[in-house]
């Protein structure tokens, strides 16, 4: 009732018919009953239950195959066997039912492709979280034979470096057991099989060439159609831009600013003539008042003393001085209180 189940049927059929081009919804998904319905006729065969899909889970198991992908060893090319894929998702995906399931998921996203290629399925992923796969080419084709060709010749080398091995550990053990023939024999097989193992090394490192070649080659297009789309936005954006209309917008800012300059020039020459109109002679008069008026509210100070310094006191001097002030002290508080409002002498000392 809430929508979020789907009938196995119904997303199929949802899934764009050319993303389907390997026949997984045909060959696995379908029932077994559709292909007898063309023998034995729908009266023969029975019933079976339509199989519901909970679409949301469908979506979040499909991420983490994704995701699970990316953070694998196969990332690094982008294309990769069916087998390889399953084989990697045996733990999310517990049977092959559930497996095709995701993988048609994923088409409708269009976040894959998968497209048979001599009897073997080959799945092609979207280089980004966010992107878009783009159909199977010529080039994925041949990047998956290449690498085929890598894996098989690696698979050789490492096979003919046990057998060398095996073989040095003959020639070993036959020369503890004093056959010399035989241990020679051995150590002209191991001659062999390492000057095959360094044949097949040249030619999977030409083969590891091309493929660096291939992806060097597929990241200078991605640059140069961004440079082009850079060339097309920025002719979009410079259309309407000429030397000549710039240089005549020059030309009349230039103009405006002068026209400023000589406003505001004339504006401050305005103010200079007004003040220069004002009577010379009244601001004389004003002048000399308050000279006058200055000189009337002058202070009368007293006269600078003429008296000379004395020379300075020693600190003998100073010492008998500061006796006799002690002296005096003590007679003054000896004095009756009348005595005290007296004027009293005043004690300096010429310094």
């Amino acid at each position: 009732r809430r929508g979020k189940l789907q009938r196995e049927s119904d997303f199929m059929a949802s899934v764009d018919s050319s993303w389907i081009s390997w026949g997984v919804g045909v060959f696995i998904l379908k029932p077994l009953k559709w292909t007898l319905s063309s023998v034995l006729g729908d009266s023969k065969i029975p019933e079976e239950e339509e199989v519901l899909i909970y679409v949301e889970l469908l979506q979040e198991k499909a991420e983490e195959v994704y995701r699970l992908y990316q953070n694998s060893a196969l990332s690094s090319h982008p294309v990769v066997a069916l087998s390889e894929l399953r084989s990697l998702c045996a733990g999310l995906c517990p049977d092959e039912r559930t497996f095709c399931l995701l993988l048609l998921q994923l088409q409708k996203e269009k976040r894959v492709t998968i497209l048979e290629q001599n009897g073997e399925k080959i799945v092609k992923f979207a280089r980004g979280l966010h992107a878009k796969v783009s159909p199977m080419n010529d080039v994925d084709i041949g990047v998956y034979q290449l690498m085929q060709s890598e894996q098989l010749l690696s698979q050789k080398v490492e096979s003919l470096s046990q057998e060398a091995e095996k073989c040095k550990e003959d020639a070993r053990s036959a020369c503890r057991a004093g056959k010399k023939q035989l241990a020679l024999r051995c150590l002209k097989s191991k001659r062999r099989t390492e000057r095959r193992i360094e044949e097949l090394h040249s030619k999977l490192d030409a083969v590891q060439g091309i493929l660096d070649r291939i992806y060097a080659s597929q990241t200078d297009q991605m640059v140069f159609n961004a440079y082009q789309a850079g060339v097309g936005a920025l002719k979009l954006s410079m259309k309407d831009v000429t030397v000549e209309r710039a240089e005549n917008l020059v030309d009349q800012i230039q103009e405006l600013c002068d026209t400023q300059d000589e406003v505001a020039q004339t504006l401050a020459g305005v103010g200079i003539n007004g003040l220069a109109e004002m009577d010379s002679e009244e601001l004389e008069k004003e002048l000399d008042s308050l000279l006058q008026d200055s000189s009337k509210d002058s202070l009368d100070l007293p006269p600078v003393p003429q008296k000379v310094l004395s020379a300075a006191i020693s600190d003998a001097e100073l010492e008998a001085e500061l006796e006799q002030l002690s002296v005096s002290a003590g007679d003054l508080a000896q004095k009756t209180p009348s005595a005290s409002s007296e004027p009293k002498t005043a004690l300096g000392l010429n310094l």
